[in-house]
């Protein structure tokens, strides 16, 4: 959607906004040397760490990592799709959007008539338990599970009729209407034609997203058929990997969420629920994903996952932990919860009681988890287990190096005394892990050689892009595409996409870069996740002239690398006249340029 607004009016229409405005209306912000600051809206904090930069037109916050433009904040606080964050600004900004993106507010409406589509949905089926004649074993079993009319009515669980064609009578009744169900996953098309009801005979248990909207179902049978559960399919307006079963719910029950517990089903959400636990959600049938995640914490700051003690249940549990360690800060808290074998949350709530599930005794805190899963095996009296240990531990602690610095420094302290290698070693070679991807077993040397080095190469480039955020009018120095041209390692086309971009719109900020690339989300978040983290906003004394210095210092610093890479195929060559003519003036050129960059840099 987002591509059918051109891109040049994104452009004009932050030039056009302050992000500082923008903000200040929903958030307070004063005033704290060249930028704004307020406690972050997206996390609980007591000393603000949310900043917003009026010459960058951008807001980080510091401790929960939010950042963004004007358009992000509109979409993350007031929850708007991007067209209406677009159309809001415009109309602040008195500017009309282009003939193209009317074409984005016709699909924007398309998708309403899918969730007021599936709204129909929910309300059919939420019916169905009231008034349909074999809706009494839909209720019997809601009663023997514990389920009160109360907590039925609340989570709006509803009953699918035995039957085919139960919903396609009330809801399918032209071709139209039929396609229409089947966009949204409620009913299947035939390989022969016509249509038919996916959810037949279960209880079902209408999905929300965070603003309320129904987005899909859940269903469960009453017996013992396969499968014990259905989900509604990947639709345009249901995305498993993104949602959280009873979030929504939660979220309206509680004005503070203290924790979250992530639970496998449905009906483990509802059971707890019964018993006064409102703070839990389901995964819908997935390992959580780092959306589910990010999504989490932006509601609580702390998340426990609850899962069986069994051996399906640790691995999902593992990958809990893997996808849980990028997004960690100081002030996030994971933990896992493991209940006996063969016990749920649902069973073990009633036969325990609610206070023994929420014994916090139960709850594992994710560095043990990881400290225990990774040490299993491993003889830890010998040096050779405490090595072992020390470099199998290290990639995972480096995800929290940049975004938890107190929670790696005590990680590191823990592995000091289990593998008895001092802390200040450790510290050492988890910097240099962090900058090569290697760990040795011993202080790596830092001899500031990086020629032979990838890694080093992929640091300067990375280096590049930072600054080039940083001061983006450095793309417009008339030296710099021919400098450019000259280095040839991975990754350097980013680089040069970037500074075309800059110099097509000679005024753009980070706000209007990151926005060119929102729809190449990863690209766009890697974006984002260098900008901030360069910037700190408040750094008054690194000047525009050592900006400068130190980009074009990295640029020749790669152009140096890719002669060295090119010198290294004549290293086996004994006499130029085994070269061709043509090699041979390759290799002139590659030594005057050398020289030339050489003198460059001495000169500086």
């Amino acid at each position: 959607m987002a591509g059918l607004i051109p891109q040049h009016f994104i452009d004009e229409l932050l030039s056009r906004t302050d992000v500082v405005d923008i903000i200040d209306a929903y958030v307070p912000l004063k005033k704290g040397g060249k930028n704004h600051q307020a406690c972050c809206p997206f996390h609980e904090e007591k000393t603000p760490s949310f900043t917003v930069s009026q010459q960058k037109q951008f807001y980080h916050c510091f401790g929960c990592g939010a950042n963004g433009t004007a358009i992000s904040f509109l979409m993350e606080y007031l929850h708007m799709g991007f067209v209406e964050a677009i159309e809001d600004l415009a109309s602040r900004a008195g500017m009309e959007i282009p003939r193209e993106a009317i074409q984005a507010s016709q699909s924007n409406n398309k998708t309403t008539e899918l969730y007021e589509l599936m709204e129909l949905v929910t309300e059919f089926y939420s019916r169905q338990l009231r008034q349909h004649p074999d809706s009494k074993k839909a209720i019997e079993y809601l009663k023997n599970r514990g389920i009160s009319g109360e907590i039925a009515a609340e989570y709006e669980l509803g009953f699918a009729p035995p039957g085919w064609d139960s919903l396609m009578k009330e809801l399918g009744r032209s071709d139209e209407s039929s396609k229409r169900l089947a966009n949204i996953g409620a009913v299947i098309e035939k390989d022969q034609g016509g249509y038919y009801d996916r959810f037949r005979d279960r209880v079902t248990f209408p999905i929300r997203d965070q603003r309320g909207r129904a987005i899909g179902l859940g269903g469960r049978v009453l017996g013992d058929e396969k499968p014990k559960y259905l989900n509604s399919p990947e639709t345009p307006i249901f995305h498993k990997g993104r949602e959280l079963y009873g979030l929504y719910q939660a979220r309206k029950v509680l004005k503070e969420v203290d924790c979250l517990f992530v639970v496998e089903g449905y009906m483990d959400v509802i059971a707890l629920a019964q018993f006064g636990i409102r703070n839990a959600v389901a995964s819908l049938g997935t390992a959580a994903t780092p959306e589910h995640i990010e999504k989490m914490f932006k509601v609580t700051n702390k998340i426990v996952f609850c899962f069986d003690g069994d051996e399906a249940g640790i691995k999902a549990a593992w990958r809990g932990l893997e996808n849980s360690l990028p997004l960690l800060r100081d002030d996030k808290q994971v933990y896992f919860m493991f209940l006996p074998e063969g016990a749920d949350p649902d069973s073990f709530v009633r036969d325990k009681g609610r206070d023994a599930f929420l014994d916090i005794s139960l709850q594992t805190p994710l560095s043990e988890f990881l400290f225990n899963s990774i040490s299993d095996g491993i003889d830890l009296n010998s040096s050779e287990g405490q090595a072992s240990m020390t470099k199998a531990t290290l990639p995972f602690v480096s995800k929290l190096v940049s975004k938890a610095p107190a929670l790696t420094s005590i990680l590191i302290r823990k592995l000091s005394g289990i593998c008895k290698i001092p802390s200040e070693e450790l510290m050492s070679q988890l910097d240099e892990y962090t900058k090569t991807g290697v760990i040795e077993n011993k202080p790596l040397p830092r001899t500031g050689n990086i020629n032979r080095d990838n890694h080093g190469q992929q640091s300067l480039l990375t280096e590049s892009i930072k600054l080039l955020l940083r001061k983006p009018d450095l793309a417009l120095e008339s030296s710099l595409d021919e400098k450019l041209l000259e280095i040839n390692i991975r990754g350097i086309e980013f680089l040069t996409e970037i500074v075309k971009y800059i110099q097509s719109n000679p005024n753009t900020t980070i706000a209007g870069i990151t926005e060119n690339y929102r729809d190449r989300e990863k690209i766009r978040k890697r974006l984002i996740e260098l900008a901030p983290s360069e910037s700190q906003y408040g750094d008054d004394d690194f000047s525009d002239e050592a900006i400068r210095d130190s980009f074009f210092d990295a640029i020749m610093k790669l152009i140096e690398l890719t002669n060295q890479s090119k010198l290294r195929q004549f290293a086996n060559v004994s006499s130029l006249e085994e070269l061709s003519e043509e090699k041979k003036n390759e290799l002139r050129s590659i030594l005057e340029k050398k020289q030339s960059a050489g003198k460059e840099r001495s000169e500086d």
